[in-house]
């Protein structure tokens, strides 16, 4: 009960985020930040797949992996605002939806250094992509903080969810890990 009435609060909050979501409003960024990752579904599944994983993992990755992301994101949206382009950015993307839905559905544990290094790299494609989607009259500043607010907020839902759901739902959380991994291959494939 106290989760679905959790759920419900979180929708509530971020619900002036899509109202706002379109350029015009929003001169402070802020709400465009925010909408940015909620309203991308490549986004929004890569973000919280790092909440599962991390959630899965034991003592310090626990921690590091969102926050490897967050730090990495933020200095990628910075490169994107100043219209750096990666290589493969989009495909990068999916295939960070991809390759973390693949990290929950079996629940990998690997090296820390290796999950930091494949965290950041993923949170640098998704960085860019956010700066180089900044709106015209939108803040960077603003903007960024906005972005960073909806990514740690989805990696909290998605932590949440492993560690608040009795461990007898830990093959739904790895289900949702294979359906964020088939929906990563078919953004690959488009």
């Amino acid at each position: 009960m106290k989760l679905r009435h959790s759920l419900y609060a979180l929708a509530l909050a971020f619900t002036p985020a899509l109202a706002f979501a379109h350029p015009g409003h929003d001169a402070s960024g802020l709400m465009s930040g925010i909408a940015h990752p909620i309203t991308g579904l490549d986004h929004l599944l890569a973000m919280l797949a790092v909440g599962l994983w991390a959630a899965q993992q034991k003592g310090a990755a626990r921690w590091a992996l969102p926050a490897t992301f967050v730090g990495t994101m933020l200095i990628g949206g910075l490169f994107g605002f100043e219209g750096m382009e990666l290589p493969f950015m989009e495909q990068g993307i999916a295939s960070s939806v991809l390759a973390l839905g693949l990290l929950v559905a079996v629940a990998v544990r690997p090296p820390m250094a290796v999950a930091v290094a494949l965290t950041a790299l993923f949170a640098l494609a998704h960085g860019v992509a956010h700066g180089l989607e900044l709106p015209e009259i939108a803040s960077p500043w603003g903007y960024a903080a906005g972005f960073v607010a909806a990514t740690a907020a989805l990696h909290a839902i998605g932590y949440a969810l492993v560690r608040v759901l009795p461990q007898a739902a830990a093959p739904l959380v790895r289900l949702a890990g294979a359906a964020s991994a088939i929906t990563g291959a078919w953004m690959l494939a488009g």
